[in-house]
């Protein structure tokens, strides 16, 4: 074989193999990540710090978070959308992620786009009324509520967000009538039920806690199916009076489609191992997000379970966004 022909087949077979060690994860990163999320000091913010942290540490390459604000959470998808499937580009968001497509047109189908990588977190709803309210209990609210249809009302964050939500599926499943008042902030809507101008609201377990402990307003019940550590000794909704509820809000991380399957799951791997970790789990507590960590298709299972369910209430209500 001539020397020209030789170097060539060296060359090829080193691209070749550089390939395949791409794909296979074994050189991946040989450069600086981004997370890209919304919300400065927000969940999904310091979920996304808190991930990056454990990545820069396992991966051996800088991890840096890019906060893209904006509609909703979209403009923040939107560019994990349309970046290289190469690993280097990554997305953590809350439920908003895949209930938006549900409440208005995006550029980008949340399914098709992206690649699940894992379930990093949930946060819990608590059910909460006045506590100068005769209700007691979660059977006591269905009751008043069918007693009175139409007459009480639910105050929440703003259309389609994850208090409003909660209160559409109770609704629904309950089989009752209220009204639900949409304010400007979940601070404004904690203000109203604190203050008497609301009968109820699916506050986050985190906000409403203090008023709790304080004896402003009174927790019926938890969000999550099963017992929740951000509301101790509290029972669920689902056991306190509707079977099978539940509403959380699960933040996620993801990376753009088409990313090869070797680098999916070394991240998972990554992030995984680091959740599982005690003082991590502690550090998510202590802002209201209980670890989940999970598979892909673990991700990918809740995802669409929840687009499914969710969808069907968003449909029936004829609920749209704010944006």
């Amino acid at each position: 074989m001539s020397k020209p022909r030789f170097a060539m087949l060296t060359v090829l077979v080193a691209v070749a193999l550089s390939d395949v060690n791409v794909v296979s994860g074994q050189t991946y990163p040989t450069r600086p990540l981004r997370i890209v999320t919304a919300g400065a000091g927000g969940g999904n913010d310091f979920s996304a710090r808190l991930v990056a942290q454990g990545l820069d540490a396992s991966l051996g390459q800088p991890v840096i978070v890019e906060n893209r604000d904006g509609a909703g959470g979209a403009i923040a998808a939107d560019l994990v959308a349309k970046a290289q499937p190469d690993g280097y580009t990554l997305l953590l968001y809350g439920s908003n992620f895949y209930t938006l497509p549900l409440l208005r047109k995006l550029p980008y189908d949340v399914l098709r786009d992206f690649a699940p990588i894992t379930a990093v977190g949930s946060t819990p709803n608590v059910l909460v009324v006045n506590s100068s309210s005769a209700v007691m209990s979660v059977k006591d609210l269905i009751a008043l509520a069918k007693a009175k249809p139409g007459e009480l009302n639910s105050s929440a964050g703003g259309a389609g967000g994850s208090n409003h939500l909660a209160a559409e599926l109770f609704k629904s499943m309950a089989g009752v009538n209220f009204l639900v008042v949409n304010y400007k902030s979940a601070g404004l809507a904690l203000n109203a039920i604190i203050g008497g101008q609301a009968h109820m609201m699916f506050s986050t377990a985190s906000a409403a806690a203090p008023h709790v402990k304080s004896g402003r307003l009174r927790a019926l019940g938890v969000t999550t199916a099963q017992p929740s550590l951000l509301a101790p000794g509290m029972p669920t909704v689902a056991a306190s009076g509707l079977p099978g509820y539940e509403a959380i809000s699960v933040y996620g991380a993801f990376a753009p489609a088409k990313t090869p399957a070797a680098i999916v799951n070394r991240l998972n791997q990554e992030i995984v191992r680091f959740l599982n970790r005690e003082d991590v789990k502690e550090k998510l507590l202590s802002v209201g997000i209980e670890t989940i960590a999970s598979s892909p298709q673990q991700l990918s299972t809740i995802m669409k379970a929840e687009m499914t369910r969710l969808g069907k209430v968003i449909k029936d209500t004829g609920i749209r966004d704010a944006e």
